[in-house]
């Protein structure tokens, strides 16, 4: 399964969760994450979505730990069968 399909039904999930899978753009700040995920009872993270096996790039790690360090969740997706594990840790916090 390529990225954009990841990426589309990870949006499509999180929908039918009754949330909200905005992209994510930071025009001046590159390396943010792909997606930020808002979930009913303000729940909310950054998810970024790569192809099968592949890891963030160093700037992208760099801004992940960034989000960390606030106290944001930030996940990276590479594999659809992650997406319910996400979705469920996402509500959990």
């Amino acid at each position: 399964m390529r990225e954009k399909e990841i990426e589309q039904k990870f949006t499509l999930m999180v929908k039918q969760a009754g949330g909200l899978a905005l992209k994510f753009v930071s025009p001046g700040m590159s390396g943010m994450p792909d997606r930020i995920v808002l979930l009913p009872d303000g729940r909310m993270a950054f998810v970024e979505v790569k192809s099968p096996g592949k890891a963030p790039r160093p700037l992208q790690e760099a801004r992940h730990r960034m989000l960390r360090n606030l106290g944001f969740k930030v996940f990276v997706l590479d594999d659809a069968g992650q997406i319910g594990g996400i979705l469920d840790e996402i509500r959990a916090t």
